[in-house]
């Protein structure tokens, strides 16, 4: 089945989950942190203080996906999704509203929460269930949400910021992830299992059997994945973050680097549906070590980029590894331990991403407070990427043969 005719076919699906990708936007670092140099003049904050209070409330939101990512397996996307995005409406009301620099710690942690957090996992979770024969394609093609949000709000925010007030803006963003709700209610009016995967059909992970969040968390692969896991989240995070800093140390204008976002997302495009075909017609377990090289070249690229034009070609290739790794993670969970418990496994696994985003801001302050900037991290963040590449190829390797003949051809 082509991309066109399975988009056709399962339409109302794959729009419901490119909307809660999309919508996840108001609580992703490249969103927030676009506001950052007005929240530090706000509240009179270095960029340490900045990024521990990210960190603080991010981490928080970490604990909590371990058991808010669950309800994923008790309740329907149409209910529960519900339920988040008045949370996440609300979270960027008190964004606009909060005067205190603690309370702006919980605001944090409800933004990132609702949004990167339960947001996405929403969105994963139910493209990885709804799916099997074709679930590198729905996936992709949901993720195509993130590549949106990505590629429009930063620069429609930026420009609006010229005239609008900083905290309004949290407001318009409230007022998007409300108009969202009626037609993400009406998408899921009937929600059923999409034609490719019957009602009764599930996919088996390794052993031919189910895996439990317990049993995840007692085997080898899942602590030989760390790096893999951890790593585009805390330091692609951290790229974002440090967007304002990258652009102050480098003498670019931010205007002129949020501009390359674009083509940022084009190339994260393209490899968000390259990948989803190779994972259908491949196996995810031949995609999923390579995923960490794009990132760790694209690192050593913006660390020596004299020019915007240099820039460009880093992020470039930043999003290649951002669409391997949207879709290919995603789909990893399912074929390796089951999908009966999906939405508790991705639950520990986004919990870590969430870990992730939350130290790659705080790390990364702290150094520039010390007087290390940016760009001078950079080196040893490739390379963290490229060791963790090799690790994961090592540990899948070892633990594919464990896989049904189905999941293993």
């Amino acid at each position: 089945m082509g991309y066109l005719r399975f988009l056709i076919d399962n339409r109302l699906f794959l729009l419901a989950g490119f909307l809660l990708c999309f919508t996840s936007s108001f609580g992703q670092t490249y969103f927030i942190s676009l506001f950052a140099g007005e929240i530090k003049t706000a509240f009179d904050l270095t960029d340490g203080q900045w990024g521990g209070i990210y960190t603080i409330g991010t981490t928080l939101s970490a604990f909590t996906m371990i058991w808010a990512g669950a309800l994923t397996d008790r309740f329907r996307v149409r209910q529960l999704s519900l339920g988040v995005m008045i949370l996440l409406a609300l979270a960027c009301v008190a964004l606009a509203m909060v005067q205190t620099a603690v309370v702006l710690i919980f605001v944090i942690f409800a933004l990132r929460l609702m949004g990167q957090g339960m947001m996405s996992q929403l969105g994963a979770v139910a493209m990885s269930r709804w799916f099997v024969a074709a679930r590198g394609r729905a996936i992709s093609l949901a993720s195509m949400g993130f590549a949106a949000g990505q590629a429009l709000l930063p620069i429609l925010f930026v420009g609006l910021m010229i005239s609008i007030d900083w905290r309004h803006l949290w407001i318009i963003a409230a007022l998007c992830v409300v108009a969202t709700i009626p037609v993400m209610q009406y998408l899921l009016r009937q929600e059923r299992t999409p034609q490719s995967m019957a009602e009764d059909t599930q996919s088996l992970g390794m052993g031919g059997r189910h895996w439990t969040r317990a049993e995840l968390l007692r085997h080898p692969l899942f602590y030989i994945l760390f790096p893999l896991i951890l790593g585009p989240s805390a330091w692609g995070t951290a790229l974002f973050f440090q967007q304002v800093h990258l652009t102050e140390v480098k003498g670019w204008s931010l205007g002129s680097y949020v501009a390359l976002m674009p083509f940022y997302t084009l190339s994260s495009i393209a490899f968000t549906f390259i990948t989803g075909w190779a994972v259908d017609r491949f196996g995810v377990k031949w995609i999923m070590p390579f995923q960490m090289v794009p990132f760790g070249l694209s690192f050593l690229i913006l660390a020596a980029a004299d020019t915007i034009f240099m820039a460009g070609v880093g992020l470039v290739i930043f999003g290649i590894g951002q669409g391997m790794q949207g879709t290919a993670t995603t789909a990893f969970w399912a074929v390796f331990y089951g999908t009966r418990h999906l939405g508790a496994i991705k639950a520990a696994a986004a919990a870590l991403m969430v870990f992730g985003s939350a130290i790659g801001p705080g790390i990364t302050g702290l150094l520039i407070d010390w007087g290390v900037d940016f760009p001078g991290q950079m080196v040893p963040i490739a390379f963290f990427y490229f060791g963790g590449a090799v690790l994961a190829g090592l540990g899948i390797l070892r633990y594919q043969r464990d896989l049904p003949l189905s999941a293993s051809a």
